[in-house]
């Protein structure tokens, strides 16, 4: 995204345009550094206390808002609200905020002081303030302008940043490593062991666990409350689709200009160039002596492209991509990011008409023709009119329905009578099924704010019009249906399954129980696992580089951390450990020693970074973790509650 910022510098609106979205970024975080200093946050009240600073709300969602924007980039399309709250941005931002308070609150307790030195230099290599890499005053306070700060405000912001920044190195502080922390983390990195194991699963044993009526009805009885039918609703509604209303809507120039400034990013013109290309293929495994003879080979296909020699002649007679020959070894219009790092780098340093050198990629060795380019940038408003206009129409009409179901919702909120706002509006009504709370609603979908209002609302109330992607939705609360606890012929099959599952889950727990026992004795896990039929599998050799991930298991992290304690007199793993609903009874396989014959000097320098990186974060995490059980820490209810659900 920041590549694509830097080429749309066409005009000093879409300059500082684009230098106000990476602001948001240092912005927001900033923000977040200094808690409680915000006025704005004390209005709108305290999502956090730790101690006794007050985090305001804006400084939350400040820092919500862009974790929400990171992931929508990282993730794209696939970014939607289940993979959001599998994520857990909310509780990631709640801690992420507890965190700065925490290092606000430690730099006081530490005196650490920033220089105003410091921060000039900090604020002047931010590249939203650069003009040619260089910092331009004007820039500066154009661009705090649209993000409505004055510079003195964003100026505290900053330093609070660089103070926590200090305070974070302080923690981390002087760590010293010796060679045994190298040969440790040489040993870590390489010392290898395999285990085989068996899974036991509950599945195994249904065949065991036979339906006694009067135990099911005794499990029944004891078990009731998590059979517990849950509350219900049904709604009755209107729906206010906006393409009912595109016909009454009007369009001013102001309105299409509008639009346009605030969707820049849809009318981007990506970077492109046009090449064409002669490949030498080289294989992956070949030999010097092969690679020598196709350099030689390229070079003379090259001579003879340099001498004017037809290029599609050459491409027919020499070029071994077979996808590209039938097209002249046309490659058409690319964009950054689609050929390989060298192919790209050579075609988009070069003008129409250019021949390259050699270029050398894991595919051989190439000879580019470059065609034509497009320069980045953005389609003018004239070119992307009728586009806009469409948009525009669109984007009204929705505004329209919206505003109709607020008239129908305002007129007949009182008595709830859906019936006349269905007349007026000369629409249908249409009604759901019963559902509860966590489910979607047939015909609507997954829409929390309606479910929330169906089970808050009475009978025969309306509640506000919500806003979906198909149009706007008005709606009464049909029947409400209170939880209750079944009979159990209402709830059969589900008492039967977790009658089973119980047993199943006892029966398969206590045969590795007995297995584990035997192997205590000395027996071998290949005759017990015979004994009661069962398959043995193995790890494979994995390192403690792993961490508590071990191949074909998943994370483990009992069972890693007592993987490499094991040996060939005491080869069984201490106990029974649990993975997707299944036991596991390990062994130890094979174990390899690490080979110190390998360490090597430059081995040794890669080793002692990668050991200071993880003893300073170690260091950290336990600090920050201190300081955190030391704390008084008051989360708004709001913000558990929304974490709360996401769980």
């Amino acid at each position: 995204m920041l590549d694509l910022i830097r080429k749309k510098q066409k005009s000093v609106f879409i300059k500082i345009a684009f230098a106000v979205i990476i602001l948001s970024f240092v912005i927001g975080y900033a923000m977040l550094t200094s808690p409680g200093d915000s006025q704005d946050g004390q209005q709108q009240g305290v999502a956090v206390t730790v101690n006794d600073l007050e985090v305001g709300f804006n400084e939350y969602e400040t820092v919500y808002s862009n974790l929400y924007r990171l992931y929508q980039n990282v993730y794209r399309e696939q970014f939607n609200p289940a993979l959001e709250k599998q994520l857990g941005l909310r509780q990631q931002a709640l801690d992420s905020v507890i965190e700065r308070a925490l290092l606000f609150l430690e730099s006081h307790r530490l005196g650490t002081k920033v220089s105003r030195q410091e921060l000039v230099d900090s604020i002047a290599q931010i590249p939203a303030f650069q003009d040619n890499g260089t910092f331009n005053k004007e820039r500066y306070l154009q661009v705090l302008s649209y993000q409505r700060m004055t510079a003195d405000e964003f100026e505290s912001n900053q330093e609070q940043q660089l103070l926590a920044e200090k305070v974070r190195d302080a923690i981390r502080g002087q760590i010293e490593i010796t060679d045994e922390d190298i040969v440790e983390e040489y040993r870590r990195q390489n010392e290898k062991v395999n285990l085989a194991f068996v899974r036991l699963s509950p599945a195994l044993f249904e065949t065991r666990v036979e339906i006694d009526e009067a135990a099911l009805a005794n499990y029944f009885e004891t078990n009731k409350e998590n059979f517990r039918l849950p509350e219900t609703a049904a709604l009755r509604y209107l729906l206010f689709e906006p393409a009912r209303y595109t016909k009454d809507v009007t369009t001013s120039e102001e309105d299409l200009e509008k639009y346009y400034r605030r969707h820049l990013d849809q009318f981007d013109i990506p970077e492109q160039v046009k090449a064409a290309h002669i490949l030498i293929k080289v294989p992956l495994e070949a030999d010097q002596e092969t690679k020598d003879r196709k350099r030689q080979l390229a070079e003379k296909v090259l001579a003879e492209v340099r001498k004017g020699t037809d290029f599609t002649s050459l491409v027919r007679k020499y070029s071994d991509d077979q996808g590209t020959i039938a097209q002249d070894g046309d490659l058409g219009f690319f964009g950054r990011g689609i050929m390989v790092a060298d192919f790209e780098k050579a075609a988009f340093a070069m003008k129409p008409g250019d021949i390259s050198d050699i270029v050398t990629t894991p595919f051989g060795y190439h000879i580019i023709r470059c065609d034509a380019y497009v320069e980045p940038g953005i389609k003018p408003l004239a070119d992307v009119l009728d586009e806009v206009k469409a948009e525009v129409v669109t984007e009204k009409g929705r505004q329209l329905a919206f505003e109709k179901a607020m008239d129908a919702f305002n007129i007949n909120r009182k008595t709830g009578e859906l019936d006349n706002a269905a007349k007026a509006n000369d629409l249908g009504i249409k009604e759901t099924n019963f559902f509860t709370r966590d489910i979607s609603i047939d015909g609507l979908g997954e829409v929390p704010e309606i479910s929330n209002a169906a089970f808050t609302l009475a009978t025969g109330e309306m509640g506000r019009p919500v806003n979906l992607p198909e149009g706007v939705v008005l709606f009464t609360v049909k029947e409400r249906r209170p939880s209750r606890l079944p009979e159990l012929a209402e709830v059969r099959a589900e008492v039967e399954q977790a009658y089973r599952q119980q047993h199943t889950e006892a029966l398969a727990r206590q045969t590795a129980e007995e297995l584990l026992a035997a192997l205590g004795k000395g027996q071998s896990l290949e005759s017990q696992a015979k004994a009661q039929r069962l398959t043995i599998e193995e790890t494979g050799l994995f390192t403690r580089a792993y961490g508590n991930f071990i191949p074909r298991l998943g994370n483990l992290e009992n069972l890693a951390q007592a993987a490499f304690e094991l040996t060939a007199e005491k080869p069984a793993a201490p106990e029974i450990y649990e993975s997707d609903g299944k036991f596991i009874v390990a062994t130890l396989k094979e174990r390899q020693e690490a080979d110190l014959a390998g360490l090597d000097a430059a081995q040794r320098e890669t080793l002692k970074t990668s050991v200071l990186t993880r003893k300073k974060d170690q260091v950290y995490t336990e600090k920050m973790a201190a300081l955190r059980a030391q704390a008084t820490i008051v989360v708004s209810p709001i913000i558990q509650a929304s974490i709360d659900k996401d769980k």
